[in-house]
């Protein structure tokens, strides 16, 4: 695994009206590992994907990816990035073909390969017999396996993925959770956001725990079980005794 980060977060800080959102939040990911990134309603953590991606600008410190200052260099740096956020954003006026087509371009690829992209991604998406419906008549599921499409159309080398299982069935979510293992495997880095326990605990190699906008702990279940002061301890009971008990939204198996 390569020893410069394919992420960086440097100090970083967010306030609304000085009120502190996230504070002092430095966290390195590698390429190929996946980071699980949980915490309570309201801890920071679509804040903190945000200003990962380029949505919004931190108060302080600084978002590196793959060396390229998000804020600095936004360009190189958003080109390396696929971002699926937690409420999918789609043009739901155009087909899925339509729109798959429309966002390779604006991604810069070619026609000959936007379309050849757009293809393979439906079928991997399992949407190619609904390639010519209009998005708006989707299902939920639907649009958020659209929303990944178009996160993978650039070929990224990180994936921001916020909550990426909400709205999935069973079927579904085994496979995007196989194509985040597949994505890692082939050098990827992956941060996701979960209230999921049981997916951040099959998926990450590593977890980061973000309580009141801090970053509390970070590490295997294992390690977090031991800064819990729980040898032994499952995910969520560590998460609990790190967070003061209060649980994660929809923290239940899917």
């Amino acid at each position: 695994m390569s020893t410069t980060p394919a992420i960086l977060l440097e100090n970083l800080t967010k306030n609304y009206e000085n009120v502190p959102a996230v504070q002092g939040l430095n966290l390195a990911v590698q390429p190929g590992e996946i980071f699980g990134f949980l915490g309570p309603n309201g801890a920071g953590k679509t804040t903190t994907m945000k200003m990962m991606v380029g949505l919004l600008p931190p108060t302080s410190g600084r978002v590196l990816i793959r060396g390229w200052d998000v804020w600095r260099s936004p360009r190189e740096a958003k080109r390396t990035i696929g971002y699926v956020p937690d409420t999918p954003i789609l043009h739901e006026l155009l087909t899925a073909r339509e729109f798959l087509w429309f966002m390779a371009d604006l991604y810069g690829l070619s026609r000959a390969e936007g379309k050849s992209r757009t293809e393979e991604l439906l079928a991997l998406m399992g949407l190619t017999a609904h390639a010519d419906r209009l998005i708006r008549d989707f299902s939920l599921g639907m649009k958020r396996k659209m929303a990944i499409a178009t996160a993978l159309l650039h070929r990224p080398q990180v994936l921001l993925l916020d909550e990426v299982t909400n709205g999935l069935d069973a079927r579904a979510a085994r496979e995007v959770k196989d194509l985040v293992k597949a994505w890692a495997r082939e050098g990827v880095a992956v941060v996701l956001t979960t209230h999921i326990l049981s997916v951040a605990e099959e998926l990450a190699d590593r977890i980061g725990l973000i309580h009141k906008g801090r970053l509390i702990a970070q590490g295997t279940v294992v390690e977090l079980a031991r800064q819990a002061g729980r040898p032994g301890a499952n995910l969520e009971e560590s998460f609990l005794a790190l967070t003061e008990g209060e649980r994660p939204a929809e923290a239940e198996t899917p």
